[in-house]
């Protein structure tokens, strides 16, 4: 599936939980390590979540994202790239739910 076509749905969601598109895209570049020009190169090539992860840069503190996404603990799934982009469903819900930048990006716990 193309990243291009849930991009959009992230938005959406986070704007009508009165965030911003902005703070949506710190959190992709935090997770992935891609800025908003690199996103957006991805957006415009149709660029699949299979592709996109695959040249991310993965966060070493993404491992310290835990909690239920669609019922599933995102730290117990074992497909690699399903739980990349589990982890960033639940950044986005953590985002559209009101919670304070600094504790969705694990500002505080330094993963070594």
């Amino acid at each position: 599936m193309p990243f291009a076509r849930v991009y959009p749905l992230y938005i959406t969601k986070v704007e009508r939980k009165g965030r911003t598109r902005a703070e949506l895209d710190e959190l992709i570049e935090w997770l992935t390590g891609f800025d908003k020009a690199e996103v957006q190169k991805h957006l415009d090539a149709g660029t699949t979540f299979t592709d996109f992860f695959a040249e991310a840069r993965m966060n070493p503190n993404a491992v310290l994202i835990t909690g239920l996404i669609c019922g599933v603990r995102v730290e117990e799934i074992e497909d690699p790239l399903m739980q990349k982009v589990r982890y960033l469903d639940k950044i986005v819900d953590e985002l559209a739910r009101g919670k304070k930048m600094e504790s969705i990006l694990r500002s505080g716990e330094l993963h070594t």
